[in-house]
């Protein structure tokens, strides 16, 4: 009996990661463009604060504890 098409694993996608890493490192930062290098150089919210505005997200949608 045939494995189910679902069953099967698709190939890793390591060369496409390769290729993003490497045009990443042979452009730099010159090749980005000014705002998105704004948005990577912006700090990153917090654990307690990404986790306060999750739940201000779930409230606001209506859901109940």
């Amino acid at each position: 009996m045939t494995r189910h098409i679902a069953d099967r694993r698709s190939p890793p996608e390591a060369g496409r990661t390769k290729q993003f890493i490497e045009l990443a490192r042979r452009e730099g930062s010159e090749g980005s463009h000014p705002a998105t290098q704004a948005l990577l150089r912006r700090p990153r919210l917090g654990g307690e604060t990404a986790r306060r505005m999750k739940e201000f997200l779930r409230i606001e949608r209506g859901h109940q504890a």
